[in-house]
Parts: C-alpha cells; structure tokens; sequence
C-alpha cells in the first residue's frame, strides 16, 4: 500500500488506511534532528519501568486486573518501539497518492532511517459520525466533522484497552489495597496493646 492509501472493510466506518506516524500518540512528534531518538530512547526507559513494574506486582500477587492491565499497557509499548526500532532499517520510504510507490522489504541500498528512528506503522481507522458543522457554528462553520479520527494500530489499541481497565476497575483494584492497610494497622494495634 501507499500511504493513504485505504480499503472499507465494514461501509465507511471500519477502513484500513495505511499511514506512517514519525512521533507519538495522534502524530506529535518532537522536533529537531534529535527529537525521534530522544523519543525512542525515552520508549525504551518507560518499557524497561514497565516491565519492572509488572514483575513486581506479579512477585506481590497483586490484583490480577492490575496484572492484566499492565500487561496490555506493556505490549503496546513494546510493539510500538519494535516497529519503530526495526521499520526504517528494513523497508525503504514508502510513496504517496502522487509518488505512489510501494515500500520494497529489505531493499539493495538498505532501509529510509537508522535504528530507532524508524516510522510507527497505524492502519485502523473507525470514522463513527461524518457529518458537517452548522453555518451558525462558531468555530469551524462549514467545516467537515468527524468524531474518532486518529489512526491507531494494535499496539496502540492494547495501550487504550490496558488503560480503560485500569480506569474500570480501579475501586476493585485500590479497594484491597486499603482493606489490607487496614488489616495491617489493626493488627499493629493489637500486638502493641497486648506489649503494654
């Protein structure tokens, strides 16, 4: 595919779109010629606290949503860093609707970037509700609308999933903590009332 270039898989609101993101979420990107290795390394050092983060609570037998959670969160990240590690050295620049060429795997003169400065690849996209802006409308009179329009991939949907149940679930998750603070200052209590 080209970029741009899209198929309906469900009418018009399931399309496969293929776009090539340099940055981050929704396409922020930081600028300067060290902005995507800044970016990466910074991927690399959240992943390496992540993973941490996970063999801790797996070790405490925490809640295993949280565990679930986290483990989700942990994919993605690791997806998305993959993809941009290894994208750029092993496929060249991809063409455009005006250019269109196709990006060739393991081309002759090597790949478009270097190690971590690779491009994420993002191809769902869900365009929900099309419609217009009224004339009346303050801001953007006239101006197409449309609600969901980021382009995500699956590392990025298991970000979001990993995200939504902490969100869900955090009075279950929380919830023990606190009843086990609770159990331990009570039980503090007890054994210093049975030292006095």
């Amino acid at each position: 595919m080209y970029l741009g270039q899209e198929y309906n898989v469900l009418g018009d609101w399931f399309i496969i779109h293929f776009t090539e993101n340099e940055g981050m979420a929704f396409g922020w990107k930081f600028a300067g010629e060290y902005g995507k290795l800044f970016l990466s390394l910074f991927r690399i050092a959240a992943i390496t606290a992540i993973f941490w983060y996970l063999y801790k609570i797996i070790r405490q037998k925490e809640d295993k949503i949280l565990i679930l959670s986290v483990s989700f969160i942990l994919a993605g990240a690791i997806g998305n860093i993959i993809d941009s590690a290894f994208y750029g050295l092993i496929f060249n620049e991809s063409g455009d609707y005006f250019n269109p060429g196709l990006a060739v795997l393991f081309p002759e003169g090597g790949g478009y970037a270097t190690f971590l400065h690779g491009k994420v690849v993002d191809m769902f996209y869900f365009p929900i509700i099309k419609g217009t802006y009224p004339d009346w409308s303050p801001f953007n009179a006239g101006y197409e609308f449309i609600f969901f329009r980021p382009v995500f991939n699956i590392a990025d949907a298991s970000i979001s999933v990993g995200v939504i149940i902490l969100i869900l679930f955090q009075k279950r998750i929380f919830k023990q903590k606190e009843v086990l603070v609770e159990e331990i200052e009570q039980s503090e209590t007890k054994l210093a009332d049975g030292l006095a």
